[in-house]
């Protein structure tokens, strides 16, 4: 479940005969064999509202495993551009999870893919961490005093997708997942987008989720 289309267009070429089976406004869903399993994919939206809707399609479609494959900001210093963060948990600064869940609700990721998630990057000789993530819709309204709070609540990294993600997942009881490519520190100021190395991050992203739907397939 990658965020942009051309994420998901990268995704799209290393899967056999890719067949379009819904589509909504600009989000498209494409079904098709990689190395003899059925695998899904759908630009799944990069805020908190749209990723809402593509996640309840997902669900609905009885899709049983879902790795979201996305971007985040450094709230660590010693977390840099170019590395990955495999979501354990989240804080939720969305405004779509508090339709779904109360306050004290716990939105976690499935335990099961993101020990082979990080066990595979590793393997791959790639910089990555098991993070808090703090989920917000406010990019702009990142001030100092909100992200030292939530760096006190445990946050090391911040995107706007994770929460409602994995919160819908959740209440569907589908297990879902999320791997990101750090595309800049808060913290230091340091951004990536011009940063062969968080590019570098997303290629690895990809290769990680595909061979853990393997894993997960028992391949």
């Amino acid at each position: 479940m990658p965020g942009p289309r051309d994420r998901m267009e990268v995704l799209m070429k290393k899967i056999e005969n890719p067949v379009k089976n819904f589509s909504f406004m600009e989000y498209t869903m494409y079904t098709g064999m990689f190395e003899g399993i059925k695998l899904t994919t759908i630009n799944g939206g990069r805020f908190s509202t749209d990723t809402a809707i593509t996640s309840e399609v997902m669900c609905n479609a009885g899709i049983q495993n879902i790795i979201r494959i996305g971007t985040c900001g450094s709230l660590d210093e010693n977390i840099k551009v170019g590395d990955l963060v495999i979501v354990d948990k989240v804080i939720r600064g969305d405004g779509v999870t508090p339709y779904y869940v109360d306050k004290d609700f716990v939105t976690v990721a499935d335990k099961k893919i993101s020990d082979l998630m990080f066990n595979i990057a590793k393997e791959m000789g790639c910089n990555v961490h098991r993070c808090t993530t703090w989920t917000t819709d406010a990019l702009l309204r990142e001030t100092r005093e909100i992200v030292e709070a939530k760096r006190k609540e445990g946050a090391t990294a911040v995107d706007m997708v994770s929460s409602t993600l994995l919160t819908i997942a959740q209440k569907y009881n589908v297990k879902a997942a999320s791997i990101l490519a750090v595309s800049d520190n808060v913290i230091t100021g340091e951004m990536g987008f011009m940063n062969p190395l968080y590019y570098m991050a997303e290629a690895n992203m990809i290769k990680i989720a595909l061979e853990t739907v393997k894993k997960l397939e028992g391949k």
